[in-house]
């Protein structure tokens, strides 16, 4: 299992990343692919058409998202962390994904880097 953390510098603000994260119909404009994503604590969303399914566990409105990442049925959580902080010109989002199986680490840096934090 691996960890991977990062921070992105967007020029937009906490409400726009917030919305871009949350919104599907947002997400599949951006993607290109069908979701079901929503801002409401324990519900179960898919992104990429299934290819990321997982599960709203904390929602802080413009400010955070705690989510947990489905791979199988392996027995440590997947974790994800997104921390949304204002800044002059725009926003920092750190972005903290724990247990990822080695397997789907290159993927899912590849996905956050180039696909979600472009």
């Amino acid at each position: 299992m691996k960890n991977f953390q990062n921070t992105y510098f967007l020029k937009a603000s906490p409400k726009e990343v917030f919305n871009a994260l949350t919104n599907p119909v947002t997400i599949e404009i951006w993607s290109g692919y069908s979701a079901k994503m929503d801002d409401k604590k324990g519900t179960e969303f898919y992104m990429w058409e299934g290819d990321i399914s997982g599960k709203n566990l904390e929602i802080k409105k413009n400010k955070k998202i705690v989510q947990e990442w489905y791979f199988g049925d392996q027995a440590e959580k997947s974790i994800v962390t997104i921390e949304i902080k204002k800044e002059k010109n725009g926003s920092n989002v750190e972005v903290s994904h724990t247990n990822i199986p080695d397997e789907a680490y290159d993927n899912m840096k590849f996905g956050w880097d180039d696909l979600i934090f472009r």
